[in-house]
């Protein structure tokens, strides 16, 4: 392939992939397999390899993490990030306005835009290129998240040529859209973690991790909403809008031009109604003066710009009745009340059941039967009761009391110490953790077993045709059988087999994921299937080995000791491994780049300007070996940004050299 049309193929891969990229993280609706989406990134790869010269650093593939970051600096801004005042009354508005035009005379224009629920960001660069990224922290300084907010795709890492200075600062909201965050919160229920309430705190925490790979999995994005420069650019903030989406900034759409106040209320108004449309979640609207030079007129106060203002629409609450409280059973036995509700319209659906977390939320509400209830949605995606009307409760009305046993199959709940959540412990005996034990397993970011999906497993354990993860890998033994079931015709049967033939392919880190161990979703998995290489010694690992592993706290370290000592568990283990599944981690062929630390072994520890990762493979590619602990074996301590002193001390006791990641190149041969 020639260079031009390599330059055809990258763009068109590249527009493709980001594409899809959308349809599956933000619409939660893939127009493509993952296999499909994985051989257009190799054939991608594989032509920024051929032409370095050709990679954009917006390209999918650039957009992955991969640095760790164990503290964040603190950065002062360069102009303040100040707050908004805000307001939730129209009059107030209007008093708002009058002010303006006392100062400023009639002739002016506001500019209205949506005020986004997420998280405020810095963003300076120069040349054209990102340098900095920094959270609004508390106005005057803030923490600097650069490799993290990298991997957002809608912000450019590079701008190509324009009209825009040397050195400039943007700011803007980071959120997450809302399937997005609907999808990534039923995984971490899955997983047995708490789901986040909303959102914004989705993408505070995530814009907080400290391992930027794992950022780049969550799916954020951003807008962009204010130019500054040492020198002015532009008369007006319309202008710069305008310009800064030339550049190649993410700017929303449905920003608007007003030429009065009353234009302001309409606009407010539409919106008050349509935001309920949105994919991303607004909370309010916020007005601007259009004009700079009126802007420095109108000047600060000590707190906030007397231009503008944040005009907050009130959450939605509406009063309905309790007609009773249910339980579910999840995946991992969590039990959660939901309170079901006589149905209302709020927020722009129907709401018949509210969440009521846990047994803590019960006694806080003090909810008794009966009780007529306020239930908003707001920030929440998931409608929640807010309070009671004490007023309207009926005399005599008994409280709701939490179970105290499965609704189920009837075992003891049980409550681990510092959890909210109660837990039924039969996970080998409850129905609703049984199927949804083997939906996890089968699902597509697992095993991925193609023709069983969420209605076939339930229809198959109802049937008696499945009851353990390992009775899917005998299905093939029962076809005929399967054939007397409704809508399960020779070609789905055939369909469905193949796919659960196949997925015996899958790594040892997917069924390690599969098996559904309490706190041990997807990273986790491969993590441990690294570190351990085999089933066998995970299941043979202590505490203390297993806490020391990157990243594996108490709480997992003891969730995993748990699972593996029941016997049952060992069993069906014992069954998926005589059925041919993977439980010994693949070792990576390695191509050696030279034999220039051949018989020298090391450790990294700390962070540093490559990953980890990056600088494991340069030694093992140039024929050195990777340890696990410190011993006298050990050749050498690669050091960097914040060390374990656990680690520094051993290695000194042991005069072990300890290298930084230069010296490490150098005894490559590199500067």
């Amino acid at each position: 392939m020639s260079f031009e049309e390599a330059k055809k193929r990258i763009a068109a891969l590249s527009a493709e992939l980001k594409e899809h990229s959308y349809r599956y993280y933000v619409l939660a609706m893939p127009s493509i397999s993952d296999f499909e989406f994985d051989k257009l990134l190799e054939e991608l790869v594989a032509l920024e390899t051929q032409y370095p010269e050709l990679i954009d650093p917006d390209s999918p593939t650039q957009n992955v993490g991969g640095f760790i970051t164990k503290e964040f600096q603190t950065v002062k801004h360069r102009w303040p990030m100040l707050s908004l005042g805000n307001t939730y009354n129209e009059q107030e508005l209007v008093d708002f306005d009058q002010r303006i035009k006392k100062a400023i005379g009639d002739n002016f224009e506001y500019v209205c835009e949506l005020k986004f629920d997420g998280l405020s960001m810095s963003l300076t660069y120069d040349k054209g290129h990102l340098v900095r990224a920094v959270t609004r922290g508390d106005g005057t300084q803030g923490d600097e998240v650069t490799t993290n907010v990298k991997t957002i795709r809608s912000i450019p890492k590079r701008l190509h040529e324009g009209d825009y200075p040397d050195d400039f600062e943007i700011r803007g909201e980071v959120f997450m859209h809302l399937k997005a965050f609907d999808r990534l919160n039923e995984e971490r229920i899955e997983n047995g973690e708490p789901p986040y309430a909303n959102p914004r705190n989705f993408a505070s925490g995530t814009i907080k991790l400290q391992d930027s790979a794992e950022v780049a999995k969550r799916p954020l994005d951003s807008f962009m909403y204010f130019l500054y420069t040492e020198r002015r650019l532009f008369s007006t903030h319309w202008e710069s809008l305008q310009a800064v989406k030339s550049w190649g900034f993410p700017v929303n759409s449905e920003s608007r031009l007003c030429g009065n106040i009353e234009e302001v209320l309409k606009f407010i108004g539409d919106w008050e109604s349509k935001r309920f449309d949105l994919s991303y979640d607004i909370d309010g609207i916020v007005i601007k003066v259009n004009s700079y030079a009126q802007q420095e007129e109108l000047g600060f106060t000590a707190k906030s710009p007397r231009w503008a203002i944040a005009y907050k629409y009130k959450a939605q609450q509406v009063e309905t009745e309790l007609q009773s409280v249910s339980y579910q059973v999840g995946r991992t036995g969590a039990v959660t009340p939901v309170a079901n509700l006589k149905p209302i319209f709020l927020a722009g659906t129907t709401v018949k059941r509210a969440t009521l977390h846990n047994a803590n939320e019960i006694i806080r509400l003090d909810l008794h039967e009966g009780d007529w209830v306020y239930v908003e949605k707001g920030g929440e995606i998931i409608p929640k009761i807010i309070s009671v009307n004490l007023e309207k409760r009926k005399p005599g009305a008994a409280p709701i009391k939490y179970i105290t046993n499965c609704p189920v199959c009837g075992t003891a709940l049980e409550r681990k110490e510092g959890e909210a959540a109660f837990y039924c412990p039969n996970d080998e005996g409850c129905a609703p953790q049984i199927v949804g034990k083997m939906q996890h397993f089968t699902g597509r970011k697992v095993m991925n077993i193609d023709g069983l999906g969420d209605e076939t497993i339930e229809t198959l354990y109802e049937k008696g045709f499945i009851c353990h993860i390992s009775d899917i890998y005998d299905l093939h033994t029962k076809a005929d059988q399967l054939k007397t079931m409704e809508r399960f015709g020779e070609k789905s049967i055939n369909n469905m087999l193949d796919g659960i033939e196949k997925s015996k392919q899958q790594p040892f880190e997917k069924v390690l994921f599969g098996l559904g161990i309490r706190y041990v979703g997807a990273t986790v998995a491969k993590k441990l299937a690294m570190y351990f290489k085999t089933i066998d010694a995970l299941m043979a690992a202590s505490f203390d080995e297993l806490n020391a592993v990157e990243e594996i706290g108490e709480r997992i370290a003891k969730s995993v000791i748990e699972y593996f000592t029941d016997p049952q568990h060992r069993a069906e283990i014992e069954k998926l491994q005589a059925q041919g599944l993977q439980f010994t981690a693949e070792e990576k062929e390695v191509v050696l780049a030279s034999d220039k630390l051949s018989g020298k072994t090391f450790i990294i520890s700390g962070t540093f300007a490559k990953s980890r990762d990056e600088l494991k493979d340069i030694i093992e590619q140039n024929g050195g070996k990777i340890l696990s602990s410190i011993s006298a074996k050990l050749d050498y301590l690669v050091a960097g940004d914040n060390m374990g002193p656990a680690k520094l001390e051993k290695a000194t006791k042991l005069n072990i050299p300890i290298i930084s990641d230069e010296e490490l190149m150098g005894m490559l041969g590199h500067d």
